[in-house]
């Protein structure tokens, strides 16, 4: 549906309904059915995530995440997935606890980082229970890319409490800054995977850039007159590397 103008409208019924949470039309499917006819088309920008292990670049709506979540995602088993639905992302995220995490390099706005979590998000709601990027909304024609740096797992513990209590933005370790471009790196002879709106779509290397007025998407009328964050809400906790 990209670059046509026919609307898109939302009916929830995947894990966590991160969209539908996003914009306040509720998590069944009765519910929303019965906002959608009150709800205003509106024209938003899409990601487009291009990857070097993918035959075609992939648009996307919410998020892009490279590094741990994706490999969470990617070695995540279907059948637990079916049986305890979000649950079984935590329970994949613990698994890792005591693990050495590979890092990644991050390029955006002509500075280099390295990390071993990237995400590159449109939405606020990660996981239809948190808020990572904490200012972005899809009226903005920009990523909110968190990175999360270290390989020890154990530090991962305390970067998901911060983030619980809304409190990462000012958390040494964590860097937050707005983009519209994103290159992502990778170690020599190892694997960094990819995850697109919590669906695995590969390996790193990869390009992630915004297209504007890409989508028309139903949204109820008091999203619609969110305004886009300033600039001035974003976060810089980590010294980047030039």
């Amino acid at each position: 549906m990209a670059h046509s103008n026919v609307p898109l409208g939302i009916l929830p019924a995947g894990t966590a309904n991160v969209l539908a949470n996003e914009l306040g039309i509720g998590n069944t499917m009765e519910h929303a059915a019965n906002v959608l006819g009150d709800c205003i088309a509106e024209r938003i920008a899409l990601g487009l995530l291009s990857s070097h292990s993918a035959a075609a670049s992939r648009y996307f709506l919410l998020m892009t995440g490279a590094g741990l979540d994706a490999e969470i995602v990617y070695q995540l088993s279907p059948r637990l997935k079916n049986a305890m639905g979000k649950l079984a992302y935590w329970v994949g995220g613990f698994r890792k606890v005591g693990s050495r995490l590979t890092e990644l390099t991050v390029r955006a706005e002509g500075m280099e980082f390295t990390a071993s979590f990237a995400l590159a998000s449109r939405v606020r709601n990660y996981g239809g229970d948190l808020e990572i990027a904490p200012t972005i909304s899809l009226l903005d024609d920009e990523f909110e890319l968190v990175l999360f740096e270290g390989s020890s797992s154990f530090t991962f513990l305390w970067y998901m409490l911060g983030v619980v209590v809304r409190q990462h933005p000012s958390m040494r370790g964590i860097t937050i800054l707005r983009t519209r471009k994103i290159s992502i790196g990778v170690p020599a002879e190892r694997d960094i995977h990819l995850q697109v709106d919590g669906e695995y779509v590969g390996l790193a290397p990869a390009t992630i850039e915004i297209v504007p007025n890409a989508l028309s998407l139903l949204v109820p009328s008091h999203f619609r007159s969110r305004r886009p964050a300033s600039v001035d809400e974003t976060a810089w906790t980590t010294s980047p590397t030039r």
